[in-house]
C-alpha cells in the first residue's frame, strides 16, 4: 500500500510500504493493506512503518510527527501534519536537552500564551526524544 507523510514543508515519505502504526485520538492503529476507509486525527507521537512483511521490528522505520489529519483507504495511507522528524535526524542528547529548556520555560510562564506556546514545545521535544529512544532500542534487539 502507499504511504504519504506530508508536511508544511512538502512530502516526507512517498513510498509502499506493509504497515503502518499511527498515533490517534483513541490511541495507536496498525494499519496493514486492505484496511476500511477513515478519516482520523493524529495527535503528536511517533508513527512506526515496517515496509515490508517479513521485517523485523529492528528495521522499523520511526517519525516524530505534530498532529494532523490522517486519511486510509484501501490502497493507501495520507498523514497531513505540520512537521514530521525522521528518528536518523534526531540527536537524542539535543532532544533531551530541548525538552528540559522546554520544561523551564513552560514553569516559567507568565500567562497563557507562554503557557501553551512552552507546553508545545514540551510535546514536540518529548515526542522526539521518544522516537529516538525506539530507534535505540530496536536497533539494538
Amino acid at each position: 500500500m502507499k504511504f504519504q507523510l506530508v508536511t508544511l514543508t512538502g512530502s516526507k515519505v512517498d513510498q509502499d510500504v506493509y504497515e503502518v502504526i499511527l498515533p490517534t485520538a483513541a490511541g495507536e492503529i496498525a494499519v496493514f493493506p486492505g484496511h476500511e476507509p477513515l478519516v482520523g486525527v493524529a495527535i503528536p507521537g511517533a508513527i512506526a512503518v515496517r515496509n515490508s512483511k517479513g521485517d523485523a521490528d529492528s528495521k522499523l522505520e520511526y517519525f516524530a510527527v505534530s498532529g494532523g489529519v490522517i486519511e486510509i483507504t484501501p490502497d493507501g495511507i495520507k498523514v497531513l501534519v505540520d512537521e514530521a522528524d525522521n528518528a536518523d535526524e534526531i540527536s537524542e542528547s539535543e532532544a533531551k536537552a530541548a525538552l528540559e529548556r522546554a520544561m523551564k520555560l513552560k514553569a516559567s510562564a507568565k500567562d497563557q500564551v507562554e503557557l501553551e506556546k512552552a507546553s508545545q514545545l514540551v510535546d514536540r521535544h518529548a515526542v522526539r526524544l521518544k522516537v529516538a529512544d525506539l530507534r535505540r532500542r530496536h536497533r539494538r534487539g
